[in-house]
């Protein structure tokens, strides 16, 4: 069932999988502020009964980056020209970057599971765009490259934490500065790819990941997922009292489940 299809973002859903589908090809999927809030209403829309969500894309690209018209005086049709918004006050940037990065946030909710399936080119935005979700699987022709600080930019589309989580500062920052590609060997050697696959198998790797994804009960992976997001900004003490907590509530709900 296709529930939004507009701006080159495509939301269907097949029981408790969604698929959001970047659906301009021709353009290698490059995006816009429209992509951005079509892709925002596709997590504001996703049924309350879905637990996986796959982000994919049609064509060889996964995603070519921001349409560099919008760097232009003329900017893309009918949105504010970065130029003109450059020459706004703090606040309105400010405000106007949050709206854009609230499409690269919602991937992470506790009650989701997003998959990023990528193959070719995802640079810069469409790097940032792979980050955000979960997890990344990734074809053998896959592509990452952060351009924003070639451009005299830096990336702000909500992709430096993920980023620093899974590769450390140091790797992190040499891909950033540097502008550089990271093939497929190197991504699934460091982490930034959980599995890498041909092409013609992605798939079919995606929907086998989502199948194992929906094995377990629900509740368990909401509370096994807020616990690992968590752990990074607690102490080790702090983790075991969240795993007594979260535990209590399952045993709780397990026992009242069986009475």
């Amino acid at each position: 069932m296709t529930l939004l299809d507009k701006d080159g973002v495509r939301l269907a859903v097949d029981g408790a999988v969604a698929t959001v589908t970047l659906s301009n090809p021709a353009k290698r999927n490059v995006q816009s502020p429209a992509l951005w809030r079509a892709l925002t209403e596709a997590g504001r829309i996703v049924p309350g009964d879905v637990r996986v969500v796959v982000l994919r894309a049609e064509g060889k690209s996964f995603s070519a980056g921001l349409d560099r018209q919008a760097f232009t005086p003329e900017g893309i049709d009918g949105e504010l020209s970065f130029v003109d918004l450059a020459r706004g006050s703090d606040e309105t940037v400010d405000e106007t970057i949050a709206g854009f990065q609230e499409a690269f946030t919602w991937w992470r909710r506790p009650d989701l599971i997003s998959i990023a399936a990528v193959q070719g080119h995802a640079i810069g935005a469409g790097f940032q765009l792979a980050l955000a979700a979960d997890v990344r699987v990734c074809a053998d022709d896959v592509q990452f490259a952060m351009r924003e600080t070639s451009l005299g930019l830096v990336p702000d589309l909500a992709g430096t934490h993920p980023l620093v989580q899974l590769l450390g500062y140091s790797r992190a920052l040499e891909i950033c500065a540097t502008g550089r590609f990271v093939h497929a060997a190197e991504a699934e050697r460091t982490g930034l790819a959980n599995l890498v696959v041909p092409a013609a198998e992605l798939d079919g790797a995606v929907g086998d990941l989502s199948a194992a994804l929906l094995e377990a009960p629900r509740d368990a992976v909401v509370e096994t997922k807020a616990l690992l997001q968590g752990a990074s900004g607690r102490s080790y003490d702090e983790q075991r009292a969240a795993e007594r907590a979260a535990q209590t509530r399952r045993l709780r709900d397990l026992v009242g489940a069986g009475e």
